[in-house]
C-alpha cells in the first residue's frame, strides 16, 4: 500500500471516530444509551441492521468460498435476504409491541427472572466468540494489505471501537453505520468495475472461469446447507439480541416491519456486487489453498485499484466490521447493566447505572479480542463462524421467538428446548467425533441444530393443546406489557409537544450523516483526480453523486 492509502485510512477511521464521539451528550440515561430514545427513523435503524448483519467477515469468510467454489457464496446469502423479509413480515413488528429495553427485559416478564438468568449467561458466553469472530476477519485483512502484524491488528481495531461505543451507546452506533454503509457502498462499486477491465470484460469473465464456477450449489455447500442455513439466518436475525434493539427502538410496528423489509431487499442486490471480485481474482490468479484464499478479496483489490482507492476500501470493510462489533457490545453492556446489575442492586441512581454500562462496554471489548486472537488455534474465520451458527443459533433464538406467538410455552418448556438442542449440537460437534470417530457434515450439522429445537417445541405446544393448558406467566406478562405500552406513547407524547431530546437527537443524526457522505464524497472526489482513464471517470462520477445526496441531506435538517 502506499502513503496514500495509509492516509484514507487514517481519515475515514478518525473521520468515524469523530461522528460517533459527537453523541456523547446523547447517552445521559439508560432509554437514550441503549434504545436511542426509542424514535429511531427506521431507514436509519434498517441500514444499522444491514450494517450490523454484515461485516469484513462477509469478505472474508464468504469471499474464501466464492474464490473457491464461485456462485454458491452467493446463493448462501441470498438466505439472509429470504431471512429479511420473513423477519419483517412475521417478527419485528411483535418485537415492537413488547416494548421493551433489551430482549432480556423481555424474557423476565414472559417467562421469569430464572429463565432471564440462564439465557443471559448463556447470550453473553456465546457474544464473546461472535464478537470476536467480527474482530478477526477485518485484523486479517489489514494484514493481507498492509503487512502489519494480525495480533496487532486486533489490538488497535478493538480499541477505535471500543472508545466510540463507550462514549456515545446506540445512536453513535445507529448513526455511525450508515456512515460506514455509504463508505462501503461507494468502495464496492468502485472496486467491481475495476475488476472487470482487469479479465477483460464483463464478457471475457466467464470463459475464464473453471467448470461449475456459476453452480448454485458447490462442494459441501449443498442443497440440505442451504435450506439448513436459511432456517437459521431467519431465527438468528429475529431473535439476536444486538438485532432485536433495532425493531424495538423505532417507533411503531409499521416502522419495525420497513426495517426488516429494507434489510431484506438490500441483500437481494449486494452480495453480488460483493462476491464478483474474489470470483474475478479466481480467473487471474488461481493458486491460492488452505487459509490463503481468505485474503482473495483484498488481492484483487490491491491489484485494481488505483493509489489512495485502496485505502478506501479498506477503510469500508474496517468500518463495517466496526458496526457489528459496536453492536454486539453495545446490547451486551446493556444486557449486564439493565438486566444483571440493575436487578441486583435495583435502587442503584442514574448516574452510576451510566458508568456501569460504560465501564461493561469496554470490559465485553476486551474479552472480544482476547477470543479474536484465539480464533487462528480455532481452525480459522470460516470453520468458528459455520460451527458457532449451527451449534448455537436457532437452539438459542428459536424458543423464545416461538413465546411471541404462543401463550402456551412455559419458562421449563422454553429452556429445556435450549439447553437438550445445545447438548445434542455439543455431542455430536465435540463427542463423537473424538470418541467413535462419527462426526456431522456441515450441511447435517446446520440441519440438526435447526431441526432439533423445532421438533422439541413443536411436541410441547401440542402437549400444551391437548391439556388445554397455558402459561400462567403470560396473563401477567399481558398486563405489563399494557402497562408498558402506555408508558412509552406517554413519553413519546411529551416528546412530540415539547420537541425535546430524542426529536434534536434525530435532528444531530441527520446533520452528522449529510455531513459526513459529503466529505466522503470530497475525499473520494480528490482522490479520482489522482487516478486516469477508466477509474478517473468512475471514482469522479461516483463522488458526485455522494456530494450532491450528502449536501441535500444537510440543508433539509436547517430547513
Amino acid at each position: 500500500m502506499s502513503i496514500l492509502d495509509y492516509i484514507t485510512i487514517f481519515l475515514f477511521t478518525a473521520g468515524i471516530l469523530v461522528a460517533g464521539m459527537s453523541f456523547a451528550k446523547t447517552g445521559s440515561s439508560m432509554k437514550s444509551f441503549f434504545a436511542a430514545g426509542g424514535d429511531v427513523p427506521w431507514w436509519i435503524s434498517g441500514l444499522s441492521l444491514f450494517m450490523g448483519f454484515f461485516s469484513a467477515g462477509t469478505f472474508v469468510v464468504w469471499g474464501s468460498i466464492a474464490y473457491s467454489y464461485g456462485w454458491v457464496a452467493i446463493t448462501i446469502q441470498l438466505t439472509m435476504s429470504l431471512a429479511g423479509f420473513m423477519v419483517g413480515v412475521f417478527l419485528a413488528p411483535r418485537w415492537k409491541n413488547t416494548n421493551v429495553l433489551t430482549a432480556a427485559e423481555y424474557i423476565t416478564n414472559r417467562l421469569g427472572l430464572k429463565v432471564q438468568k440462564a439465557y443471559t449467561y448463556i447470550f453473553l458466553f456465546i457474544s464473546l466468540f461472535t464478537t470476536g469472530a467480527f474482530l478477526y476477519p477485518v485484523a486479517k485483512i489489514v494484514e493481507v494489505t498492509t503487512g502489519f502484524p494480525l495480533q496487532s491488528s486486533i489490538l488497535l481495531l478493538g480499541a477505535i471501537c471500543i472508545i466510540y461505543v463507550t462514549v456515545g451507546g446506540l445512536r453513535a452506533v445507529v448513526v455511525t453505520d450508515v456512515l460506514q454503509f455509504v463508505i462501503l457502498t461507494a468502495a464496492v462499486l468502485i472496486v467491481v468495475p475495476l475488476s472487470f477491465e482487469k479479465t477483460g470484460g464483463i464478457t471475457a469473465f466467464p470463459d475464464k472461469t473453471p467448470q461449475g464456477f456459476f453452480s448454485v450449489f458447490a462442494g459441501e455447500f449443498t442443497p440440505l446447507f442451504i435450506v439448513a442455513f436459511a432456517i437459521y439466518n431467519m431465527f438468528f436475525l429475529g431473535g439476536n439480541w444486538s438485532y432485536i434493539q433495532r425493531y424495538t427502538t423505532v417507533r411503531t410496528k409499521k416502522d419495525a416491519r420497513k426495517v426488516g423489509l429494507l434489510f431484506g431487499s438490500l441483500y437481494l442486490i449486494s452480495p453480488i456486487l460483493w462476491m464478483l471480485p474474489p470470483m474475478i481474482y479466481r480467473t487471474l490468479n488461481p493458486g491460492l489453498s488452505g487459509l490463503a484464499d481468505e485474503g482473495a478479496y483484498l488481492m484483487m483489490c490491491k491489484m485494481a485499484l488505483p493509489q489512495g482507492l485502496l485505502g478506501l476500501m479498506l477503510g469500508g470493510m474496517i468500518f463495517a466490521t466496526a458496526s457489528s462489533l459496536n453492536g454486539s457490545l453495545n446490547i451486551a453492556a446493556g444486557v449486564f447493566t439493565n438486566d444483571i446489575y440493575k436487578l441486583i442492586r435495583p435502587e442503584t441512581p442514574n448516574g452510576k447505572l451510566m458508568k456501569i454500562a460504560r465501564f461493561s462496554t469496554i470490559g465485553f471489548g476486551l474479552l472480544a479480542i482476547v477470543v479474536a486472537l484465539l480464533i487462528p488455534l480455532m481452525g480459522g474465520i470460516v470453520n468458528v463462524v459455520i460451527s458457532v451458527a449451527a451449534l448455537t443459533g436457532v437452539p438459542l433464538y428459536l424458543p423464545i421467538i416461538w413465546t411471541l406467538f404462543s401463550k402456551r410455552q412455559n419458562a421449563t418448556s422454553v429452556l429445556s428446548a435450549t439447553l437438550i438442542s445445545l447438548t445434542i449440537n455439543a455431542v455430536f460437534k465435540f463427542v463423537t467425533p473424538s470418541l467413535f470417530g462419527f462426526g456431522l457434515d456441515r450441511a447435517t450439522e446446520m440441519l440438526v441444530g435447526g431441526l432439533v429445537p423445532i421438533a422439541i417445541m413443536t411436541v410441547f405446544e401440542l402437549y400444551f393443546i391437548s391439556k388445554n393448558k397455558h402459561d400462567f406467566k403470560y396473563d401477567e406478562y399481558k398486563v405489563w406489557r399494557q402497562n408498558r405500552e402506555n408508558e412509552v406513547n406517554a413519553e413519546l407524547k411529551a416528546y412530540d409537544q415539547s420537541g425535546g431530546t430524542v426529536k434534536s437527537d434525530n435532528k444531530q443524526s441527520y446533520k452528522v450523516i449529510g455531513t459526513g457522505i459529503s466529505l466522503t464524497g470530497i475525499a473520494i472526489f480528490i482522490l479520482g483526480l489522482m487516478a486516469k482513464g477508466f477509474p478517473q471517470l468512475v471514482v469522479v462520477s461516483l463522488a458526485s453523486v455522494l456530494i450532491v445526496f450528502g449536501g441535500w441531506i444537510f440543508i433539509k435538517t436547517r430547513k
